[in-house]
């Protein structure tokens, strides 16, 4: 191998070492290029699996989607209707209060960096970064989505700076969520006077306007007192590890 050969491939290969492990500035074009790469892939995959499924089972599938298609339907004229009949209440009352709910279906694309399973970056149309929202798997609460570099990067529960209000069991005790970096979420803040046990059940108490109020988040395993408030050990309900979609609350009211 001749000299200058050598020398490329040392560059090369410190280059990157640095873009997958060391500085953000380096690893930002390779991060980036391979998120356009993987969102690509993504949607050629679903290309190809549903031209397949039509194919395939083409009658029997396009006959379950209208018959799902029915009940959402449906359903969207119904929470539009009770939405238009309480904006109506509101006015009539002369209230400024309105309720506008608006939730997105985006796609994972990557971790943020390789071995820290708790921060994914998320495929986002019309990203606002001047905002943080609500993350949702399967109707229970995953984590928060915050702007990283005018992109949307979702902290997932388990990450020590997710965080957002809940309550807390039959009481509605109030506290603050946020990660542990373990398989647990801590609540911190109740208030002493509060009476919290195990298995009491913690939902979101939409104060932060991050949630909706009354998401599942966990059930309490645990509970402790410090510097006269209550802080919580619980038990998520989201532990799934990679999940493909998740539901993004970008506005709550």
């Amino acid at each position: 191998m001749n000299k200058g050969l050598f020398s490329f491939f040392l560059l090369f290969t410190a280059l990157l070492v640095g873009a997958l492990y060391y500085t953000n500035i380096i690893q930002a074009p390779f991060v980036s290029a391979l998120n356009n790469i993987k969102s690509n892939y993504h949607t050629s995959t679903e290309f190809i699996q549903n031209q397949i499924i039509q194919h395939f089972f083409q009658a029997t599938h396009i006959a379950e989607l209208k018959d799902k298609l029915k009940k959402y339907e449906n359903n969207e004229l119904v929470m539009q209707q009770l939405s238009s009949e309480i904006n109506d209440f509101f006015t009539d009352n002369n209230s400024s209060l309105q309720t506008d709910p608006r939730v997105e279906l985006v796609r994972t694309l990557s971790y943020q960096k390789f071995g820290d399973l708790n921060r994914i970056w998320l495929e986002v149309e019309d990203y606002n970064s001047s905002k943080i929202y609500g993350l949702v798997y399967k109707n229970i609460v995953a984590g928060i989505v915050i702007p990283q570099d005018g992109r949307a990067l979702g902290l997932l529960n388990r990450d020590i700076k997710s965080s957002y209000a809940v309550h807390i069991g039959d009481e509605k005790a109030p506290g603050i969520a946020h990660g542990n970096s373990s398989e647990y979420l801590i609540v911190k803040f109740i208030p002493a006077w509060h009476h919290i046990k195990k298995g009491d059940e913690v939902v979101t108490s939409g104060l932060d306007e991050i949630f909706f109020k009354g998401l599942n988040v966990g059930r309490v395993l645990s509970v402790t007192s410090s510097q006269g408030y209550q802080n919580a050990v619980i038990e998520p309900y989201y532990k799934t590890n990679d999940p493909n979609y998740f539901h993004m609350i970008k506005k709550i009211k």
